[in-house]
């Protein structure tokens, strides 16, 4: 659902909303213009959702800047018939009427948001050029807080976290366009590789939890590996 909706000019949360990125977990990264989106949200926390594969729920996806607007569940029904009756209705008016069903929805609007009290330390710990440095800050921190993403990241498929960070960054300065091709390239490489294939296994059909992953250690997987997964393709490259 997010690679349909998240591009879209509205984007619309309910307090049923299940906002995350899991990809590293299986072997991939985060496709669907992940690499447009992600490192254009506030800070660095693009950064940590996709690397992480942390989950927000309501209201927080629209506090995170994924979504534009917040609209209780049982009132999409009557916003879906207003959106139907506007008779050719322009950006505003559009942008009007969810504003109107927007202030209205009351549901957690008091509501700290979920990663508030930690952006200080995700946009200091999540800024490095580098998964090791990565790492290194999250170790030397030693908060609960980084203690815990430690444990996350150390389950992830090392060749996705890499792969990841180097998307986003290219991503932050390119067009759509742009980052779509780039991550068709990166979906070949994953499905020439193994941990895509043993991510899928591990957590999809097996669910043992238990990826083998190969490399297993983020100092296995060189830079000439993931310099490799973003070449041209030549003729099999995407043509949008």
């Amino acid at each position: 659902g997010v690679g349909l909706s998240v591009h879209g000019h509205f984007r619309v949360a309910t307090e049923k909303t299940l906002f995350a990125m899991p990809e590293t977990a299986i072997g991939l990264f985060p496709d669907v213009g992940g690499g447009y989106f992600l490192p254009r949200l506030s800070g660095k926390i693009g950064y940590y959702l996709a690397l992480t594969g942390f989950r927000l729920k309501g209201r927080d996806v629209l506090k995170a800047g994924i979504a534009t607007h917040f609209v209780e569940s049982e009132k999409l029904p009557a916003l879906e018939k207003d959106l139907i009756a506007l008779k050719s209705p322009s950006t505003e008016n559009i942008a009007d009427l969810l504003n109107s069903y927007h202030v209205k929805s009351k549901v957690d609007q008091e509501k700290e948001f979920v990663l508030d009290e930690h952006m200080e330390k995700i946009n200091s710990l999540f800024s490095a050029n580098s998964m090791e440095e990565i790492v290194k800050k999250l170790k030397q921190d030693g908060s609960p807080f980084a203690i815990k993403q430690l444990e996350t990241i150390n389950k992830m498929s090392p060749t996705s976290l890499k792969m990841t960070l180097r998307q986003l960054r290219e991503g932050a300065s390119m067009s759509l366009q742009e980052v779509l091709t780039m991550e068709y390239r990166l979906s070949q490489a994953c499905m020439r590789g193994h941990d895509f294939y043993e991510g899928v296994r591990a957590v999809l059909i097996d669910k043992d939890q238990s990826p083998r992953w190969k490399p297993a250690a983020l100092e296995e997987v060189s830079d000439e590996f993931v310099d490799n997964c973003f070449k041209p393709l030549g003729n099999n490259d995407l043509k949008l």
